[in-house]
């Protein structure tokens, strides 16, 4: 294959700036080949190097006494406590954006993201468990969005049930800010020994370099430079970047993996995933400060006449890369035959600080590889604090039904049956309970310990005020951890944001990362892993930013969880002040189509002092859940609703049902349960007070009520009458 000449239009092409291709001039003293054009762009992109954000995700918390892996491999890894066995558990987890390929390919695009996610835990070594997701499309009246839907739900199921790992929990927005950008992100978390931890750094000289799982083909050449720039109008020429998955082959892959480390073969590993063979390779050496050098005549390849360049930049999925013990290289081996996968000894490790990439006799590539990872470019752009929210102007006083019936007949609010019922929950026999107010739950296999899931941010709140949004979503998820009985234990990003070269963009970024970093210091929560996802805009739009939390709790005995019971005639609890913030609120967006004032400020010492309160009492608490969006109204009827119950809140004002202020939970309990629990509110100095009672047929609100049944079918029918 003639390499074409390297221009200006072909450098502009592969994403990389002018200052940028003349620092790849300077450190290599030539003009490079197109493979290793190809290469500076892949390694150089924002999704892999990611060069606007290394200065501010520094910042973040990231040790604690339960983290035995932060940020930095496929995954964080934390510990859990001992197996059946007596040996320590941990668990293996990360949240990763699938955005623009979603966009373009909705299907393979959710589906390869649910691939990926799944192969960062595998390959740590750890058995994936549980699966959730975040997604964010644009209005529901939108002419894309209904297709976008579709295609990435059933792309999310279709990867997650056929390999065979439970979707336990997630959520799903709707805002005109992403109607030319969706949002995917997809999380996985797997179980593994603590002594018995895979990492990706390579060591040792001369030992081989071998290539594992499916054939390399040309879907998916350029993904990550792709996924690190903006959206135009030549967005459908972009669909050849979008990878196809297949989960039956990564089903296979994950267990000849798990099995072949069991061997004592392996000595490091790596997913092959954005940028393909180039990325994990140069990850591996730069890691154990080696070089690599690859034979690309012994890559297996599904298509005739593939070049240097598209075997390096292709993102085929379910691969892998691995330095291997040379003495069990038999051994290795025929665990991967007897998988019917490939298993090809590719290159090996050197000593010098050398990428060497030959094919057909020839040297395509010869690049010093400390300079493709850890030496890649770092900015410290400029930023622009978000200015204050304007105050909000009046609110109008609404009739509480017409107020929660906006919200539950909203595609942001109603129930998401439609979607859960697409995903397997229960395949592997450990699943505790479904998606779903108590959702998120999965047995420790062979223990009386649970792990609890959850995904939260709330991007309006974000806008308005980046920190206090930062906290929030820290906070909240903090709070879904508590009202299942769960000890939160750490927390993975995905950090979605529009273009870091606009200074308000940046802005935004910088003040969400000082919000969350409080917050998961006062919480004990560190990030222990993540992604970051920039450039998600169309046309110089941007979506609102989203930094998506995903966090993991402990549960040390499942039969002390709050196990969502809600009976007729329990009392309901209000614990935290009554609800006075509507600016930003849900109500104000959904009932009166206003997008004004601040966020909800987040009281961190609160925040703490409130969670403890319930896990130290959570075996008098029958159900309880975080107040959120829609305040207290939208959870009393979440709450009740899912128990073919109705609800009397002793409750008037919009402010008071409504508002959105934080650190807040409802609790349902019995009357002699409520007692005590006043009790020992009063002794820790912390506002509880009786708003009502579940029971009867209908939702009373204050002075006014409407059937439960007219409001459940509303509730119920919404998602799939606007999607189905």
């Amino acid at each position: 294959m003639q390499e074409p000449d390297i221009t200006p239009d072909l450098i502009a092409a592969h994403g990389l700036k002018d200052d940028e291709y003349d620092r790849v001039l300077e450190i290599i003293g030539r003009t490079p080949s197109f493979t290793e054009l190809g290469i500076f762009s892949a390694m150089w992109n924002e999704h892999c190097s990611y060069k606007s954000s290394k200065k501010w995700l520094r910042k973040l918390p990231t040790e604690g006494p339960q983290v035995i892996c932060g940020p930095g491999e496929n995954a964080g890894v934390v510990a859990i406590g001992p197996g059946p066995d007596g040996r320590e558990l941990a668990v293996v987890f990360k949240m990763e954006s699938h955005n623009h390929p979603s966009y373009i390919e909705p299907y393979q695009g959710a589906a390869t993201g649910v691939g990926g996610i799944l192969r960062d835990v595998f390959t740590m070594g750890a058995r994936p468990v549980a699966a959730m997701n975040a997604l964010s499309f644009g209005e529901p009246a939108h002419p894309k969005t209904r297709r976008l839907v579709h295609g990435v739900v059933e792309g999310v199921g279709g990867y997650g049930n056929c390999f065979g790992v439970p979707t336990v929990a997630g959520e799903v927005r709707f805002h005109a800010s992403y109607n030319g950008n969706c949002l995917v992100n997809a999380f996985a978390a797997g179980i593994a020994e603590a002594d018995a931890i895979f990492y990706s750094a390579a060591s040792g000289v001369g030992r081989p370099v071998v290539y594992l799982g499916a054939k390399t083909g040309r879907d998916g050449v350029g993904g990550a430079t792709m996924a690190s720039a903006e959206f135009d109008d030549t967005i459908e020429e972009k669909r050849p970047t979008v990878q196809v998955g297949d989960p039956f082959t990564e089903k296979r892959l994950m267990e000849a993996c798990l099995e072949l480390m069991a061997t004592g073969a392996v000595v490091s590993i790596q997913d092959m995933g954005a940028a393909g063979l180039t990325c994990s390779a140069v990850e591996m050496g730069d890691k154990g400060r080696l070089g690599i050098r690859l034979d690309l005549d012994r890559v297996p390849v599904r298509e005739a006449g593939m070049s240097a360049y598209e075997m390096m930049l292709s993102e085929s999925q379910e691969r892998m890369l691995m330095v291997l013990d040379p003495a069990r290289e038999n051994v290795a081996r025929a665990v991967f035959e007897k998988w019917d996968l490939d298993f090809a000894i590719v290159g090996e490790t050197i000593a010098e600080d050398r990428f060497l990439i030959v094919h057909n006799g020839e040297t395509k590539a010869d690049l010093p590889l400390s300079t493709l990872a850890s030496s890649a470019p770092e900015y410290d752009r400029p930023f622009l604090p978000t200015p204050p929210a304007e105050p909000l102007g009046t609110v109008e006083e609404v009739d509480p039904i017409e107020g929660l019936r906006a919200l539950v007949g909203s595609a942001n609010y109603c129930a998401r049956d439609w979607v859960v019922e697409q995903y397997d929950t229960q395949v592997m026999g450990d699943t505790v309970s479904r998606p779903g107010l108590d959702g998120g739950i999965v047995r420790v296999h062979g223990t009386d310990r649970g792990l609890a899931f959850t995904a939260d941010v709330t991007p309006r709140y974000v806008k308005a005020n980046p920190v206090e949004g930062g906290k929030q979503a820290v906070a909240e998820a903090y709070r879904n951890l508590i009202a299942k009985g769960a000890r939160p234990l750490a927390t993975t990003d995905n950090l979605n944001f529009g273009n870091p070269e606009k200074p308000e963009i940046m802005g935004q970024f910088v003040g969400a990362l000082d919000g969350i970093g409080q917050a998961c210091t006062a919480l004990d929560m560190p990030i222990v892993s993540g992604n970051v996802s920039l450039y998600n805009e169309t046309d110089g739009t941007g979506i609102d930013p989203t930094p998506t939390i995903g966090a993991v709790g402990l549960i040390e005995d499942l039969s002390d969880r709050i196990a969502h019971r809600v009976e007729n005639g329990m009392l309901a609890l209000l614990l935290g002040e009554s609800g006075t913030h509507l600016s930003c609120s849900a109500l104000l967006a959904e009932h009166f189509d206003r997008h004004e004032g601040d966020a909800p400020p987040v009281d961190l010492e609160a925040e703490r002092a409130r969670g403890e309160f319930i896990l130290a009492n959570r075996t008098a608490i029958h159900a309880c859940t975080d107040l959120s969006d829609g305040g207290l109204a939208l959870a009393a009827f979440t709450l009740a609703e899912a128990h073919g119950l109705g609800v009397t809140l002793d409750v008037t004002g919009t402010a008071a049902l409504f508002g959105e202020d934080q650190g807040r939970y409802l609790i349902a309990c019995t009357f002699d349960a409520a007692e005590a629990l006043m009790v020992a509110a009063g002794k820790a100095g912390l506002p509880l007070t009786m708003v009502g009672q579940f029971g009867g047929d209908v939702i009373r609100l204050g002075t006014t009520e409407a059937p439960l049944g007219e409001l459940s079918s509303l509730y119920r029918s919404t998602f799939a009458t606007l999607f189905a």
